[in-house]
């Protein structure tokens, strides 16, 4: 039952990353248009949202490494049943 709940974890994981990346995207699309235009804030408005997207990524690669461990213990537990 533990590698039942360590794919869900993964999944869950994974979904979630997916809609961090997709908010972050969504940020990143409006090129800025938070900010006023000339200031500090609208000037480096484009930082924050690049820096999310990597970060969901990284989340999301981790979370797949996690379903692909997950996968192999399974592989290896019906082999050696088997």
């Amino acid at each position: 039952m533990m590698i039942n709940n360590a794919l869900n974890i993964g999944i869950q994981g994974i979904q979630d990353g997916m809609q961090g990346m997709e908010g972050a995207a969504r940020r990143i699309a409006r090129g800025g248009a938070d900010g006023p235009r000339g200031s500090a804030e609208g000037g480096n408005s484009l930082v924050e949202p690049i820096v999310d997207l990597k970060l969901y990524e990284r989340s999301v690669e981790a979370s797949a490494q996690v379903v692909k461990t997950a996968d192999e213990t399974l592989g290896t537990l019906l082999d050696i049943r088997a």
